[in-house]
């Protein structure tokens, strides 16, 4: 699906009364809920990194970027509108959304250390072959992520954690990220 169709799939999430498993959950359609706000306002007001912007603008063959997320995923709230301003303005670049937990179950080939973490970035090029992965989150994050974790810190205590993470951040560690990926890419 592009981008447009995954916005209104959220929208349909969000807006219907008896939504599908796992948004049947109180606390899958709240995170829900508050992911679409955290989107939008990265949509409205998140900073992109020009020197990113540029060497996006410089790709000169096509690819296609598959996104691999679901709507009640945090860390791909505060990633996926980055991915989609930086694309949207280059025509050689296709996106492609795919949910995690819908066929073709694309995330059973893009597992981290075994598990299904999304988002899930694949760049590939026009032949269909992988050019570069990336996620589930900036390493910075992921640090602290484990950090968290090691210590056995209650699920509400890491989503708060990342959760300030990323708003401080405000994107910059995933477009430096990126731009390492897409300037390797651009000198090979």
């Amino acid at each position: 699906m592009n981008f447009d169709t995954y916005q209104q799939t959220f929208r349909d999430i969000l807006n219907n009364t008896a939504p599908p498993a796992p948004y049947d959950k109180p606390e899958y359609i709240n995170y829900t809920r508050l992911n679409w706000t955290r989107q939008q306002r990265w949509l409205k007001h998140g900073v992109l990194n020009t020197n990113l912007a540029t060497a996006i603008n410089n790709i000169q063959e096509e690819q296609l970027w598959t996104i691999i997320t679901e709507p009640w995923c945090g860390d791909a709230a505060h990633t996926i509108p980055f991915i989609h301003r930086l694309t949207a303005a280059q025509p050689l670049i296709t996106t492609d959304y795919h949910l995690r937990d819908t066929p073709p179950f694309l995330i059973e080939h893009y597992l981290t250390n075994g598990t299904k973490s999304i988002p899930r970035l694949i760049i590939a090029d026009r032949h269909n072959k992988d050019l570069a992965i990336w996620g589930p989150r900036p390493a910075t994050c992921q640090l602290l992520y484990r950090k968290l974790t090691d210590a056995h810190a209650p699920n509400e205590e890491k989503k708060i954690a990342l959760q300030q993470w990323y708003n401080e951040d405000k994107g910059v560690s995933f477009q430096a990220e990126l731009l390492a990926i897409v300037q390797n890419m651009l000198s090979a």
